[in-house]
Parts: structure tokens; sequence; C-alpha cells
């Protein structure tokens, strides 16, 4: 099954980003949630809520933990590329998908967002869709590989890593959605992020 607009991974406008912060934290009543038990409760074929969850998870406050971001780009690259060549199920490294974090902590998490998920479903509409489909989509995909590769690379950076995580969930609604307004903000973002690096070098 692959993630693209018109296949059978295509969820209804509705409840979009809100269905999939609740099947994250439906594993919140353990110890500990793993990689692996996120990728499992999604499925491996489902590109598009896989790429959403970790660009959820840094823009929470879990990404005040350290490298948090940088695992979280990390695998933000590997779906986004993986998606781009046009793999059927996903793979990930071991210790990717080893990696974990408390259980209650990603309830709090997942609660601070869920206003940002709701607003996100309710202005979803099907505009610009000619964004989210060939050939346009290779180079949204392409963005969204190069904002995880860009998340270690400014963790230090104040904000960055935050930015670039809300254009992965506006260009992962967008593709659900056939909504292209999300990809054209996502990728203003992109170009935000961008300037906060050149910012900090001429105040150096």
């Amino acid at each position: 099954m692959h993630d693209s607009p018109g296949t059978d991974d295509q969820q209804d406008n509705q409840k979009v980003v809100e269905k999939i912060v609740d099947d994250i934290d439906s594993l919140s009543g353990h110890d500990t949630i793993r990689v692996r038990d996120m990728v499992e409760e999604l499925g491996q074929a489902t590109f598009i809520p896989l790429l959403m969850v970790p660009a959820l998870l840094v823009i929470s406050p879990l990404s005040g933990i350290p490298l948090f971001s940088s695992v979280c780009g990390l695998t933000i690259a590997l779906i986004a590329s993986q998606l781009l060549i046009g793999r059927k199920r996903l793979w990930l490294p071991n210790f990717l998908l080893q990696r974990e974090i408390k259980g209650t902590r990603a309830h709090g998490a997942l609660g601070k967002i869920r206003k940002l998920a709701s607003f996100l479903d309710r202005h979803a509409h099907q505009r610009l869709s000619f964004l989210v489909r060939p050939p346009l989509n290779k180079l949204v995909q392409v963005l969204t590989m190069l904002c995880g590769l860009a998340m270690p690379f400014l963790e230090l950076l104040p904000f960055s890593s935050s930015i670039l995580g809300i254009s992965v969930v506006l260009f992962s609604v967008g593709f659900l959605t056939r909504d292209g307004i999300y990809v054209l903000s996502a990728m203003i973002l992109i170009a935000v992020a961008g300037m906060i690096p050149a910012f900090a070098l001429l105040h150096l």
C-alpha cells in the first residue's frame, strides 16, 4: 500500500490528525513506548501517518529532551526517502525501533498538541490538490526528507526543529486530505526556518 493521494491510505478529511494522536496515545498506558510499538500500531504500509508521528512529537514538549529532535529528524528523513522511492513497507534500523519514551510523558506531550490536531482537522479541505499529485508530490517528498535531515543540525537553535516539525505535519495533512494550502504553508515555514541560522550567524 502506497501513501499518496487517491490510494486506500487517504484518510477522511475529518479527524485525520486527531486519529493519529489517539492511536499513539492508546499506547501510553504502557510504562514505555518504543518506536517499534508506534510502527506496529499504525502499520508498516501507512507511510504518511508514520511520517506525521515524529513530526508531531518534535513540536511537543518532548523536544526539550537532548537529541530527541535529532532522532525524530532522522526518522522523518528515512520515512520520506522510502516514500519517495516507492517502497511498499517501511524499514527502520533497529537502533531507531528500540528508542523509547515513558508512557506518562508521551501522554502529557500528546495532550499538549491536541488543540493543534483539532485545528488542522477542522480547516482541511481539498484545495490546490495538484500540489500533492504527480509530479509535484515528489518535490514535496524531497522537501520533507530535507526537513528531517536538517533537524539534527538545528537542534541547538531555539524553535528551528519545531518549525520544521510543523512543516512536516502540514505536508502530511496536505497529502492525507489533498489540501495544497497546507503544502504551501509548509513551504513558507521552511523558508522561515532557513532564515534562523542565517540570523544567528549574523549576530555571532
